[in-house]
């Protein structure tokens, strides 16, 4: 689920990449264009393990390399290539305030959970009864990221957390952009991931990279988050379709 703390006039070309690293942890990588008038944040609900803490989720700095995704798409020539697979309370003072981390052009956080969101800024917290529409999320983590007013493609947004279902690969791709939470929306998506081990996904639908990621991403570039010997794999949500998040499932 992506969600704004306030409204915005418009959100495009959003593209995300997802893999499995150690130890159950999910990396996930996240950009977007959008334009909105005022300050505001982003959150993006996590399926973390139980008992997270405000520090469960390491925050990755991309600025460095704005051409992730430019270079993963660089990957997958067009025609497409052979397809994979078988088919809260209000503040106070006595309340502690979440760790606020500088990442790059951000300042973002960790929510642990949606009684937390009062610990947040006043201007970034999400509005208390659009969670109560919304039971799947109860026990998910938050990560929220301050973006600045205007249109701005915003550079890679990325970040590690310990996956409550590490077998499950999780894409956060729900829309909640007026406040309200729809059955169908508008979808303007590209999904990326590695399958990261052993494991084996059900990629059905989604097409391959010719080569190893390496021929075509600067792994350094990427601080762990790309296998440099692994393929990655590619989706597209385009258009009014129901909306929920994507989970790649193992076989």
């Amino acid at each position: 689920m992506c969600c704004f703390s306030g409204p915005v006039n418009s959100v495009s070309a959003t593209k995300i990449f997802a893999r499995m690293g150690e130890d159950g942890r999910q990396f996930l990588v996240y950009s977007m264009t959008v334009d909105a008038a005022n300050p505001l944040a982003m959150v993006l609900p996590l399926p973390v393990t139980k008992d997270s803490d405000e520090n469960a989720v390491h925050f990755i700095n991309l600025k460095e390399y704005p051409n992730f995704f430019a270079d993963v798409e660089s990957g997958f020539p067009r025609p497409a290539p052979h397809f994979f697979g078988d088919g809260p309370a209000p503040a106070s003072a006595s309340i502690q305030a979440l760790p606020v981390v500088q990442v790059g052009d951000f300042e973002a956080s960790f929510v642990p959970t949606v009684k937390d969101f009062h610990r947040l800024d006043p201007r970034f917290r999400m509005p208390p009864e659009l969670f109560t529409k919304m039971p799947d999320y109860q026990h998910f983590g938050f990560a929220v990221f301050k973006l600045k007013p205007g249109a701005q493609t915003v550079h890679p947004m990325a970040f590690d957390f310990p996956a409550a279902q590490p077998e499950h690969l999780f894409f956060p791709t729900v829309h909640v952009h007026d406040g309200k939470v729809h059955d169908t929306a508008e979808f303007d998506h590209v999904l990326y991931c590695q399958p990261g081990g052993p494991k084996s996904l059900k990629l059905s639908a989604w097409s391959e990279s010719p080569k190893h990621a390496k021929s075509f991403v600067s792994i350094k570039k990427t601080e762990g988050i790309v296998v440099a010997n692994e393929h990655c794999y590619k989706r597209e949500l385009q258009g009014r379709l129901r909306n929920k998040d994507t989970i790649v499932l193992s076989t």
